[in-house]
């Protein structure tokens, strides 16, 4: 029977045929795909005729075709669905990519072929192309002797064997250490659909009865907001804090692994550490630029969670713990500014929120339109199909929402491209957002909280990214941009969250009908910088045990790592009986799980930042949300991709370089 991942798809936009493909396709239609690249790479190298343009830049962008599909469709399932025979393809396969490409990137033939083209007679996205390209292969090692080459690629295969360990034992932990409540009145303060949730939760991790409440990645999890009974919220805060730190789902020796391995392969390199390596291909011109953001950021952040943390002392009426801190301070948002996340939930349900929030923002802006395909499939009954359409009714691309969590499916929220749009390949994107949303109980709505809607609007704010980008290029369109700056579009997605327009079509109570009262708007308006001095403390602190592991050096042990996250937050001023960071590095996954695509770079979020909240206010001064404002940001910067400098298209944009002021105000950072 013949393979359906080596066959091109007859579905609309290649989207894949789900429903044909089986695991037992995955292994073969890897090597098949590795075999193809190698003999296009050889192709290329065994030319005769002199190196251009065309027959060595452009041919490395055209070859590994059938390697990045079948890439792109096994890696869209594997998060949100990581069975576990998917583990063990995932054990077998990322190591062997890793493998693969450092060979690419290492063959001295095909470099010193790319250096035999005249680069400086290229311009636009030509030259753009030819320089990433270059600097990827120096990044990889092309330049490095062979004893050394042969050195950095058995690391880069450590790492890959590592991190695919580390984001196995992750996933399993996480769904190990959820907490099993016996006694429905310890899940007093929880919605009826939280309750539904954690008991068909239970039901299917095999209990008999009870509730089980699921861990979510972040160290605070969303239900300690609610859990009236302290003892209740003790245990789920132990259970998300203590995960990974010893026994059969330990991760830490993964990750002091890997932390190694990496300053290792960035000495190799001829970098002091592996930040100074990751930010070659990044936006931030230095490590000390990051480290002066970051600490411009720090201690107004930490004096506001002090005085933050005193009030809630004060309400309570004794000495609280980190798993009580959320609790009260919904107490205090609700008493204070009449924000209650069960009364705006109730607000918020999932499709009209989808349709009448997100997409009718998007509408608004661009132009664009939403058709769901029920004809079309994804790989999950859940994961739904929209196609796209231009405002001249020309077709974009596919939009597929997989919203629901499930056990074996990862932690957090992301979006990823099945196919970017290159007209290179005559091929339109096909864009995935995941979300992990509890399910409700069978018949009842899909109630949102409001950092569920936010997430919501931010994953799309990266769909849009991957669905305007339209580079010759695949590797230069879309969300191929630096690392510090993919973040950018999806947090300015986010500014449409509250705006009246779009609020009063989509925060309607789900019984009633009733739109969210102006005493409701006016109290978020109040309550917007409550909390913000804590939650950006927390952020900052997983920041400080990113760039940390990130700073030792090659020869530098670390034989507690628990001892050393410790200290490292202290040596910055972070009080651990004051602020928890977001991610302890037994579950950070952005910078340990599989190939750690933000390891030394958890610090985008905040540099992106800076250029979301300057761009907000270009959108609130020149109109806000109107087709001009959304076409201009549009041809400027979301379908540029890395077509140029994405600091450039920033400028073409705004007029000029991001300034940080807006940012500062915006979390309450001025003094």
């Amino acid at each position: 029977m013949s393979n359906p991942l080596l066959q091109q798809s007859e579905l609309p936009y290649g989207l894949p045929d789900f429903r044909a493909i089986s695991d037992q396709d995955f292994l073969p239609a890897f090597r098949e795909a590795l075999d193809e690249h190698q003999r296009e790479i050889r192709k290329i190298t065994a030319s005769p005729s002199p190196a251009t343009f065309e027959n060595t830049f452009v041919a490395w962008e055209r070859s590994g075709q059938l390697l990045r599909w079948v890439s792109a469709v096994f890696f869209t399932v594997l998060p949100a669905d990581r069975t576990a025979a998917r583990s063990e393809i995932a054990a077998v396969i990322e190591p062997t990519l890793a493998g693969h490409w450092d060979a690419l990137y290492l063959n001295e033939e095909l470099y010193r072929r790319m250096n035999g083209v005249d680069i400086d007679q290229l311009d636009g996205e030509e030259r753009s192309l030819a320089d990433h390209v270059l600097r990827q292969f120096r990044l990889h090692g092309a330049e490095l002797t062979k004893t050394n080459r042969v050195t950095l690629a058995d690391i880069n295969t450590q790492l890959a064997r590592i991190g695919a360990a580390y984001s196995q034992a992750m996933i399993a932990g996480n769904t190990a250490q959820a907490l099993l409540v016996e006694q429905e009145d310890s899940l007093a303060g929880l919605s009826q659909q939280e309750k539904d949730a954690a008991a068909e939760a239970a039901q299917q991790a095999g209990h008999s009865s009870g509730w089980l409440l699921e861990l979510s990645m972040f160290t605070s999890q969303p239900l300690l907001a609610r859990l009236e009974d302290r003892e209740t919220r003790r245990r789920l805060y132990e259970a998300a804090w203590n995960r990974g730190t010893a026994g059969e789902h330990e991760t830490l020796s993964f990750a002091r692994q890997q932390a190694g391995l990496r300053a290792r392969k960035a000495e190799l390199l001829g970098f002091k550490n592996f930040a100074e390596y990751a930010l070659e291909d990044r936006t931030a011109p230095t490590v000390e630029a990051v480290w002066s953001l970051i600490e411009r950021a720090l201690e107004p952040a930490m004096r506001n969670a002090r005085t933050e943390r005193d009030i809630l002392q004060q309400r309570a009426g004794f000495e609280l713990e980190h798993w009580d801190v959320p609790f009260y301070s919904e107490q205090h948002a609700d008493e204070c500014f009449s924000v209650s996340t069960e009364r705006l939930r109730r607000h918020f349900e999932l499709d009209r929120v989808l349709k009448h929030g997100v997409f009718e923002a998007a509408h608004r802006l661009y132009g664009i339109t939403f058709q769901e395909r029920s004809d079309l499939h994804g790989y999950l009954p859940d994961a739904r199909v929209w196609e796209v359409f231009d405002h001249d009714g020309t077709a974009i691309g596919l939009f597929l929402g997989d919203f629901y969590t499930r056990p074996t499916k990862s932690g957090g929220a992301w979006m990823n491209s099945i196919r970017v749009g290159s007209t290179e390949f005559s091929e339109q994107p096909i864009v995935v957002n995941n979300l992990n949303i509890a399910r409700p109980h069978a018949g009842d709505p899909t109630l949102l909280t409001l950092d569920e809607v936010t997430t919501l609007f931010h994953e799309f704010g990266h769909a849009l990214h991957g669905l305007f980008g339209r580079a010759r290029f695949a590797s230069l369109s879309a969300t191929q941009v630096p690392r510090d700056f993919v973040e950018f579009p999806s947090q300015v997605n986010e500014m449409w969250i509250q705006h009246p327009e779009l609020l009063s079509g989509y925060a309607l109570d789900v019984d009633t009908g009733a739109p969210l009262s102006q005493d409701i708007l006016n109290a978020l308006d109040d309550a917007a910088l409550w909390g913000e001095g804590l939650r950006t403390s927390e952020y900052l602190a997983a920041v400080i045990v990113d760039l940390a592991w990130h700073s030792i050096g090659p020869d530098e042990v670390i034989p507690d790592p628990e001892a050393f996250e410790k200290k490292a937050l202290a040596s910055r001023g972070i009080d651990d009986s004051l602020v928890a960071p977001r991610y302890r590095s037994s579950y950070f996954k952005h910078i340990f799980a599989g190939g750690g695509g933000y390891a030394a770079g958890y610090y985008s979020y905040l540099w992106a930042e800076v250029l979301d909240a300057d761009a907000v206010g270009w959108f609130n001064t020149n109109g806000g949300l109107c087709r001009d404002n959304g076409d201009h940001f549009r041809n400027e910067l979301l379908s540029r991709g890395s077509v140029r400098d994405p600091l450039e298209s920033y400028r073409q944009f705004r007029g000029r370089d991001a300034e940080v002021e807006p940012l500062l105000s915006r979390r309450g950072l001025l003094d």
